[in-house]
């Protein structure tokens, strides 16, 4: 059973549902550690700037600075826990909306919900009635001193939470996208598209890198010289048209051709009388 990340209770209107919230992803790239060229670990300790010493963790406070000459203000975690209102203690559902209604950069880390103990029925009650509804949930709570805005969306298996970034965490585009679109263009482009559409299946894809990355730390290992993959070959299409014309046929020839029927008319032959 994965460790439960952060419990609380879905709160809308006067139903309230115990929930836990466990991560629904994780990290699969290769982790290094930082090494000296002889081998040796680099090491990080925490180390007081005005003596040099180190510091236990259990001396080291949170502070925020509120000047250019370093004066700080020390937040205690009681400090933390007044901050927070009785909704914060909570999950509270704030109004529904349609999941098209989320621009998908306002979307960060996704949790599983689980009902805890007594909560089985109402979770039940309300992931269905979003269901039939078509709907998902807008909701606030706080986790680990922060507070967060949140989608709370019914699943086949359950429900999900996916935290969001609140506005103003989000950037706007570096620059402006304007050009003109040749009607030929565009037609080419919705022809490549097509030809390229097919539903979407996870375990059809791995982490190729990944997968390069382990053979080469295993052939290292072993002392075997290391041989770089081979790169892929550079088209000389220049032309956006000739491109897509070209990508189009690419397509095509991926694709297997329906075999022709080999079944054979039987003839029929008359007998003489």
């Amino acid at each position: 059973m994965p460790r439960v990340t952060h419990k609380g209770a879905i709160s809308f209107g006067l139903v309230h549902i115990p929930v836990g919230l466990y991560k629904a992803t994780q990290d699969n790239d290769i982790r290094f550690n930082q090494l000296c060229k002889n081998d040796s670990r680099i090491q990080y300790k925490k180390v007081c700037s005005s003596t040099g010493e180190e510091v236990d963790p259990k001396n080291i406070v949170k502070g925020f600075k509120y000047s250019d000459s370093d004066d700080y203000v020390i937040l205690t975690d009681d400090d933390f826990e007044s901050a927070k209102s009785e909704k914060d203690r909570g999950i509270h559902i704030l109004h529904f909306t349609d999941l098209e209604q989320v621009p998908p950069i306002y979307f960060d880390q996704s949790y599983h919900v689980a009902p805890e103990k007594g909560g089985e029925k109402a979770f039940s009650l309300l992931r269905q009635a979003m269901i039939d509804e078509s709907k998902i949930a807008i909701a606030k709570t706080v986790i680990a001193n922060s507070g967060k805005l949140l989608a709370i969306m019914p699943t086949k298996d359950g429900m999900m939470i996916q935290t969001l970034y609140y506005e103003d965490e989000i950037r706007d585009m570096p620059k402006s996208v304007k050009s003109v679109i040749k009607e030929p263009e565009l037609k080419m482009a919705k022809q490549l598209i097509q030809s390229m559409v097919q539903e979407f299946d996870p375990s059809l894809y791995e982490d190729e890198y990944q997968v390069r990355l382990k053979e080469i730390i295993e052939d290292k290992i072993a002392g075997k010289d290391i041989v770089s993959a081979t790169p892929e070959k550079k088209t000389n299409v220049i032309d956006l048209m000739e491109a897509l014309q070209a990508s189009v046929k690419e397509e095509k020839s991926k694709k297997p051709k329906a075999k022709k029927s080999t079944t054979k008319k039987a003839s029929t032959k008359k007998k003489s009388g």
